[in-house]
C-alpha cells in the first residue's frame, strides 16, 4: 500500500515534486523513489508501505523488463502470484517477489488493458507507455483506492490525494457550488466531481489514457453489466447449497487478501459482516489471529462485548479500545484533515481510531465493509419491499391516501400497540417510528424514497441559496427487472460504497500506514451475488437481510451471538453535541464562524442547531455543516473560495 502521484507534459510541475511526494508520506512511510524522463516530459513518484516483498526489489517507481513501462502503483494485485507462474511459462523472470513486478510483465505480454481485466485486487496506478509516449491511469472496481487527476493545457497530474494536486499553481481550486450541493445532501462529494472546480476523480473499474493532447476515458468492468449477466443466470441452486457456495468462495477471497509478509489481523465490531471475515481467516490461519475492536462508554452504541464475545469463542488474540467522549474534540481537528474534501460520515472518527489502535500490532488489517451492499444489509431494502408492496395492492393514489391517513394518527397511539406487541420495538426501532417513516414515503416514487433515506438535507438550497446546476451524486437504476430494493443495492455499489465508507476506510487507515483489505468486495463474489434469488438476502417477513451471511457464520459462531438488531458502527454523537462537545459545536456554529465562508444561510442553521439542543434529532444535518466549516476554515480562512457562474 502506498502513495502514488506523477505529470505529463509541460514543465510547471518540475519545481513542486518534492513537495507533492513529501505531502503523501503518510500513505508510504518507509521508502520513497522518483523517475523522471525530460525527454518525454515525465515524471512518476511512489511513497511505499512495504506488505510484499520488503527488499529492494519492490522499490518503485519500477521499469518493465524490456524498459516500455514505468509505474507507480498503490494496492495490492491478490492473484500475482497464479499470475506469476503463468508468466514464467511464458519466458519471463522475476529478480524479486513483489506484485509489482508481475503487473508491468503483465503489461508486457497482454497489454494494460487485457492485463487489468485479469487483476483480483484493489489497486490504482500510472503507468507510462515509452514506446506510445502515452500515460495510462487505472482504478480498481469498486473504488478501493482512490486516484484524483487535473488537466491544464498539456499538462495532466495525478495523486492519491487532492492536497496533493493543490500544490501545482494553475489547479483551480475554488470550491464547485454543484459539489458542495451534493456534500450536503449525501455527506460526501460523489464522483467523477471533487469540492474543488480543477480536479476530478478517477471513476470506479475504469481507465484514462492520456497522451499530451487528449484524455480518453472509458470502463473496463461495469457493474451495472455484472447485475444483468447475474440477473439472466440465476441460480436454481437450494439455499443450503447457495450457503455451501459462498462459504468457498469467501474462504478463496480470504486467503488472497492473508498473503502478507509483514503482521496482519481483523477488525472485528461483533456483527456479521466482520465476525464472518474474522471467522474465516481464524480457520484458515495456523495460529490465533489478532481481532481489534473499538467501543463507547455509552452502551447504546457499544458492541464490544459482542465482539469481546465472538473473539473468545473462535480463539483469537482480541484487542479492545473503549472511546470517551471527552477524548473526541481534540481529535475533530486531525480526523477532518484526514479528508481531501468536506465528509460527514460520523463514524470516519472511531475508523481512524480503530486503525491507529491496530497499526500498533499489525501492518494489515481485514475488514468486513461490503457485506450490506451485497447481501441486503440496510434497513432502506426492507422498506422498499414494503412500500413496492402497498403500492402494487392499492396502486399510485390509494397508497398515498393510506400514507395520509397513518401520518395523521398520533404517535402515541402507535407506542401504545408497539409495547403490548413487544418484540423489538423500541428506540429508533419503535412502531411509532417506523408507521410514520412508511407513511412519509408511500406517496413517492422510488427514486424520491431513497434519495429522502439517504439525504441529510432534503433541500440543500435552503442552506445554500441555490439549486444544483448538473446533477451529482447517486439516482435509482432504471433496470428493468429489477425491484426496488435490488436498484438501491445496485446504487449502493455504485456509489455509496466507493464514495463514503471506502473513502472513509482508506483516509482513516492510512492516515496511519495501515493497509486495509476488503474480501467480501472480491469483484468475482460480488459478480456471483448478483446471480442470487432476492429471497437468498432478505427475509420475506421482519427486519432481516444477509441471510446467506447469517447461515455461513452460523456455521462458526453460535447464532445467540450475533442475531441481534443492527448497531452500526457510530457514536452517540448527536448525545455529545448537547454535552461534551457543545463548546466545540457553539465555536464552530456561531454567527460569526458561520457568515465568514459567505456561503451559508446563519439564520437556517442556527434554527436547526436550537432544535437539536431542544431534544429533535437533527444530527445529520448538523455534522455536515460542522465537517464543512472544519475543512473549509483549515483551507480557505483568507482566499476566495466559491466559483458561481
Amino acid at each position: 500500500m502506498c502513495g502514488i502521484v506523477g505529470w505529463m507534459g509541460g514543465g510547471s510541475g518540475r519545481d513542486v515534486t518534492s513537495a507533492m511526494l513529501a505531502s503523501l508520506t503518510h500513505r508510504g512511510p518507509d521508502s520513497s523513489g522518483e523517475w523522471r524522463d525530460d525527454l518525454g516530459n515525465i515524471w512518476l513518484g511512489h511513497r511505499r508501505l512495504a506488505v510484499v516483498d520488503l527488499s529492494e526489489e519492490g522499490h518503485q517507481p519500477m521499469v518493465s523488463p524490456s524498459g516500455q513501462f514505468i509505474l507507480t502503483y498503490n494496492g495490492e494485485v491478490y492473484n500475482y502470484r497464479e499470475l506469476k507462474r503463468e508468466l514464467l511459462t511464458l519466458g519471463f523472470h522475476f529478480k524479486g517477489t513483489s506484485d509489482t513486478e508481475v503487473l508491468l510483465a503483465a503489461f508486457e505480454a497482454w497489454g494494460v488493458q487485457v492485463a487489468v481485466e485479469r487483476f483480483i485486487g484493489m489497486f490504482v496506478f500510472g503507468v507510462y507507455d515509452r514506446n506510445e509516449s502515452c500515460l495510462w491511469l487505472v482504478r480498481d472496481r469498486f473504488g478501493i483506492k482512490p486516484l484524483y487527476y487535473a488537466q491544464h493545457k498539456d499538462e495532466m497530474v495525478f495523486a492519491s490525494e487532492l492536497h496533493t494536486l493543490r500544490r501545482v499553481r494553475w489547479l483551480d481550486d475554488r470550491i464547485d457550488p454543484d459539489a458542495l450541493h451534493a456534500y450536503l445532501r449525501f455527506l460526501c462529494v460523489p464522483a467523477p466531481a471533487t469540492i474543488i472546480r480543477g480536479a476530478r476523480k478517477l471513476l470506479p473499474g475504469s481507465m484514462l489514457r492520456w497522451d499530451g493532447v487528449e484524455a480518453k476515458q472509458f470502463p473496463y468492468w461495469s457493474l451495472e453489466q455484472c447485475a444483468r449477466k447475474g440477473l439472466d443466470q440465476t441460480l436454481s441452486s437450494s439455499f443450503e447449497e447457495a450457503a455451501d457456495e459462498l462459504e468457498v468462495r469467501l474462504k478463496d477471497a480470504v486467503r488472497l487478501r492473508m498473503r502478507s509478509d509483514v503482521p496482519y489481523g481483523a477488525f472485528l465490531s461483533g456483527g456479521i459482516d466482520s465476525s464472518l471475515v474474522a471467522a474465516v481467516m481464524q480457520a484458515e490461519a495456523s495460529k490465533p489471529i489478532k481481532t481489534f475492536s473499538i467501543g463507547f462508554s455509552e452502551p447504546s452504541h457499544d458492541e464490544s462485548p459482542y465482539a469481546r464475545a465472538v473473539a473468545h469463542h473462535l480463539g483469537t488474540e482480541h484487542n479492545e479500545l473503549i472511546l470517551q467522549a471527552g477524548s473526541i474534540p481534540d481529535l475533530i481537528p486531525d480526523i477532518t484533515m484526514l479528508h481531501d474534501e468536506p465528509f460527514a460520515d460520523g463514524s470516519s472518527v472511531p475508523t481512524y481510531l480503530l486503525s491507529r489502535f491496530a497499526r500498533e500490532k499489525v501492518t494489515v488489517a481485514l475488514s468486513g465493509d461490503g457485506g450490506d451492499e451485497l447481501f441486503g444489509g440496510y434497513p432502506r431494502y426492507f422498506w422498499a419491499e414494503r412500500i413496492q408492496a402497498v403500492q402494487r395492492l392499492l396502486g399510485c393514489n390509494g397508497a398515498r391516501w393510506v400514507g395520509k391517513g397513518l401520518a395523521s394518527l398520533p404517535a402515541g397511539l402507535w407506542g401504545k400497540l408497539g409495547t403490548v406487541l413487544g418484540g423489538g420495538y423500541s428506540g429508533a426501532h419503535s412502531l411509532s417510528d417506523r408507521v410514520h417513516r412508511l407513511a412519509n414515503y408511500l406517496a413517492c416514487p422510488p427514486e424520491q424514497v431513497y434519495e429522502k433515506i439517504i439525504s441529510a438535507w432534503k433541500n440543500p438550497a435552503d442552506v445554500l441559496g441555490y439549486e444544483m446546476t448538473s446533477r451529482l451524486g447517486p439516482g435509482l437504476s432504471d433496470m428493468q427487472n429489477l425491484r426496488w430494493s435490488e436498484q438501491m443495492m445496485l446504487t449502493d455499489q455504485q456509489h455509496y460504497l466507493p464514495d463514503d465508507i471506502l473513502t472513509k476506510v482508506d483516509r482513516a487507515s492510512m492516515a496511519v500506514s495501515l493497509e486495509v483489505r476488503v474480501p467480501l468486495l472480491d469483484h468475482r463474489l460480488l459478480e456471483w451475488s448478483w446471480r442470487l434469488p432476492l429471497q437468498f438476502k432478505l427475509s420475506g417477513r421482519g427486519d432481516q437481510g444477509k441471510l446467506l451471511l447469517r447461515e455461513v457464520l452460523g456455521r462458526y459462531v453460535p447464532k445467540e451471538l450475533f442475531e441481534r438488531p443492527k448497531m452500526g458502527f457510530g457514536m452517540p454523537m448527536g448525545k455529545w453535541l448537547r454535552r461534551e462537545l457543545r463548546d466545540w459545536a457553539e465555536e464552530m456554529l456561531s454567527p460569526g464562524s458561520l457568515a465568514s465562508s459567505s456561503l451559508l444561510d446563519v439564520d437556517c442553521i442556527r434554527t436547526v442547531w436550537r432544535e437539536h439542543l431542544a431534544g429533535q434529532d437533527r444530527l445529520p444535518q448538523l455534522w455536515t455543516i460542522l465537517m464543512f466549516q472544519q475543512w473549509y476554515h483549515s483551507r480557505y480562512s483568507k482566499t476566495p473560495a466559491l466559483c458561481v457562474e
